[in-house]
């Protein structure tokens, strides 16, 4: 099959140039390797349409980001400081995933990425993004990655990945203002939406106003999530009328770099989350907020104002809600919650996850892991991975400055399972 690149690429810029307009994709399949949006230009791929992108990170080095994630960067398709773009549906964008399994961590259930892999899609510095109703497949690494981004409207977009694949997170919002994804099927090995305020060589910015709803996820790690890159502060977020399922940790806020989260909020969602072997991310968790210090001379930033409101479903964890840095987590409301606890199959949710902690960031010489996920001390254990004072609880939230708890209730078996403790609301440790 020829590569449409070329051809791609000069539509796109032909219409720029003209002052805008749409570039059409007609049905069938279209080979690419990197593209670049521009001001003013929507890319519609029409019913039957389909982008297959290749397997050759170096098809991608014109396409390089200024935002590295993970060893990546560069992208599939990037827009840089553009103005009013947007790619709309129904047609497909399918990644080259599969083709950067190297191997199989069978310790934690998952395949080992390639080090150097593409993002699908990368949006830096654009204002007045529209992004709405195609569908991205198996996605190499982050499948969405918004950086310092503002006017962004994400409506209708399917997300679905290999779900034993790492780092392939659905939607990453960094560093964004004014943003709404709305009506987004999401289901992959990583984090599903993730809002993060990264660092390259300095602070990019703060997550401010970012309306998250009407979504539905499945994740293998942290379903709607705040963090872990927190360089920046995030304030006026919400997430609302979601629908999480298969997931390691429903609902999560983690503070570790400096940056402070103030006046969130997640409301009506329903959740399903299920405990993981113990080398991948979370236990089980239907709510976790943690902050911890993993950088010398910077602590982790302040969390303040959350609350959790018409949250119900079931988990093999225990809502967490732990600072063990110098900054506390203040003013939190559970309200309207109802969780029905269940034992699981590894154990795991017997443990609270302060992941990722300074360990993670480089596994010291001698020590098994791997960087930024996690680490195994000398006698086997997992570093992060702290067993529960008095076993698993309901709620476990000791040294919360501030918190508001009302009609939570926890479902539980009966007789409780060994390992768990029979006070089901704990707030001192």
């Amino acid at each position: 099959m020829t590569l449409a690149t070329t051809d791609l690429q000069q539509r796109i810029d032909a219409a720029s140039a003209a002052g805008g307009g749409r570039v059409t994709v007609p049905a069938g399949e279209h080979l690419i390797g990197g593209l670049l949006l521009r001001n003013h230009v929507e890319l519609h791929l029409e019913q039957g349409a389909v982008l297959r992108a290749i397997a050759d990170y170096d098809a991608y080095l014109g396409n390089q980001v200024t935002v590295i994630a993970e060893n990546s960067d560069r992208a599939i398709i990037r827009a840089s400081g553009s103005r009013n773009i947007a790619i709309t549906g129904p047609g497909r964008i399918i990644g080259p995933g599969n083709d950067y399994i190297i191997g199989e961590d069978k310790s934690v259930g998952t395949f080992t990425p390639a080090a150097l892999r593409p993002r699908t899609l990368v949006f830096e510095n654009c204002q007045g993004v529209r992004l709405d109703g195609f569908s991205v497949e198996d996605s190499p690494m982050w499948t969405l990655h918004l950086v310092a981004c503002s006017g962004v409207a994400v409506t209708g977009v399917q997300i679905i990945n290999n779900e034993r694949l790492p780092n392939t997170d659905g939607i990453v919002i960094d560093s964004c203002s004014d943003v709404v994804v709305e009506n987004v099927l999401i289901a992959t090995a990583d984090d599903g939406v993730c809002l993060k305020t990264s660092r390259q060589g300095e602070t990019i910015g703060r997550c401010r106003n970012v309306r998250v709803r009407n979504c539905r996820v499945a994740s293998q790690s942290c379903a709607l999530k705040l963090g872990t890159e927190s360089f920046g502060d995030f304030e006026d977020i919400v997430f609302e009328d979601c629908i999480i399922e298969r997931s390691n940790r429903g609902l999560g806020i983690f503070s570790r770099d400096g940056g402070e989260v103030r006046n969130v909020r997640f409301s009506r969602i329903a959740l399903e989350c299920h405990e993981t072997a113990d080398g991948f991310w979370g236990s089980g968790e239907p709510i976790t907020i943690t902050l911890a210090d993993r950088r010398a001379n910077r602590p982790a930033g302040t969390v303040n104002g959350v609350v959790f409101e018409d949250i119900s479903g079931s988990a093999e964890g225990a809502i967490n809600i732990v600072s063990v840095g110098a900054a506390p987590i203040s003013n939190v409301t559970l309200a309207r919650i109802h969780i029905e606890q269940r034992a699981g199959s590894f154990g795991n949710g017997r443990c609270y996850d302060m992941r990722p902690t300074s360990a993670d960031l480089a596994p010291p010489t001698g020590m098994a892991g791997r960087a930024n996920a996690w680490v195994r001390d000398a006698d086997g254990s997992i570093v992060g991975l702290v067993p529960y004072p008095g076993g698993l609880p309901g709620l476990f939230a000791p040294g919360v400055n501030g918190l508001a708890v009302t009609d939570v209730t926890f479902s539980r078996p009966s007789p409780l399972p060994e390992g768990w403790n029979p006070v089901g609301i704990v707030t001192k440790a």
